[in-house]
């Protein structure tokens, strides 16, 4: 089975403060559905800024990823609270 990290995004983008994000919630929504049955458990979208990240938890921590080269790519990481 091919992981979604390697699967191409061909989606419309924005880039906001350095990160390429999803310019749709449509899209960020469709692959937060990927990405939460790749890794087994919740992923939500979230607005930022201009565009949209995918939102979740890995090993206790909050993370949000954007879109890099064509690919998802973890951006941001917050503090595990």
């Amino acid at each position: 089975m091919t992981t979604v990290f390697a699967m191409p995004v061909f989606d419309a983008t924005v880039v906001f403060e350095g990160n390429e994000l999803f310019k749709g919630k449509g899209s960020a929504s469709m692959w937060a559905e990927k990405l939460a049955a790749e890794l087994g458990g919740e992923v939500g979208v979230e607005k930022i800024g201009t565009g949209w990240v995918l939102t979740g938890r890995v090993d206790g921590d909050d993370c949000q990823w954007g879109i890099h080269g064509q690919r998802l790519k973890r951006v941001l990481s917050a503090p595990a609270q």
